[in-house]
């Protein structure tokens, strides 16, 4: 081409091959993405339904199998070339986390590993974040039923749970983890509130201890 010559208007400036090349790529992400918040969606809503069933006594060990094979499903389907489409399965990830943290609570075992749900540190580290408000659920029922020695325990596993929190340190842009301690904190100041009270008046012969509402 000479100097001050222009491409000729017949002559895509881009080539057909390279633009079909792109809508096909675009096309595939587009199939990946949709599949990905199908997962999740699946995800959040089965462990938003089993929490409530673990909540209400009512859960079954099928349940919680489910969860986690779901759980260890989506993380596996997470894109690794582009990294910006994990957030669509984020909340789905900690949700599923959170139910079966919330599961080991219940019935005093150890919760499961981020390894052993196969799930990587940071959604983890956001469903161990959330699991205290569980908890507290758990410890305002016990209260409720007037088990202050079961509240009390309860108890002890928030505050656990929140020393933990306290330990990991790190940016906002890698996990946003700052939110959940602050809340975590709140949560657990007003709950050894409320057990300490209905510590004084079990220690009274008052009778059954009233937590009031989680509101």
């Amino acid at each position: 081409m000479t100097s001050g010559s222009h491409p000729s208007a017949d002559v895509p400036p881009v080539s057909r091959h390279a633009v079909r090349a792109i809508e096909r790529h675009l096309a595939a992400r587009e199939t990946r993405r949709r599949r990905l918040y199908e997962r999740a969606r699946a995800l959040r809503r089965l462990a938003q339904h089993t929490m409530t069933r673990i909540h209400a006594g009512s859960a079954k060990p099928s349940e919680l199998d489910r969860v986690r094979r779901e759980l260890a499903r989506l993380s596996a389907a997470l894109p690794t070339e582009y990294p910006g489409d994990e957030g669509i399965a984020e909340d789905a990830l900690q949700e599923g986390v959170e139910a079966m943290l919330l599961a080991a609570a219940t019935d005093g075992k150890p919760f499961p590993t981020h390894e052993e749900l196969g799930v990587a540190p940071e959604p983890y580290l956001l469903g161990l974040g959330d699991v205290v408000g569980e908890i507290r659920r758990l410890t305002l029922a016990d209260l409720t039923r007037g088990d202050v020695n079961g509240a009390s325990r309860r108890l002890e596993l928030m505050e656990s749970v929140y020393h933990t929190l306290l330990g990991f340190e790190t940016a906002r842009a890698i996990v946003s983890l700052k939110p959940k301690q602050d809340t975590a904190r709140a949560l657990l100041e007003r709950t050894r509130g409320e057990v300490t009270m209905a510590r004084l008046l079990h220690r009274a012969g008052v009778g059954p201890a009233q937590a009031g509402s989680d509101g």
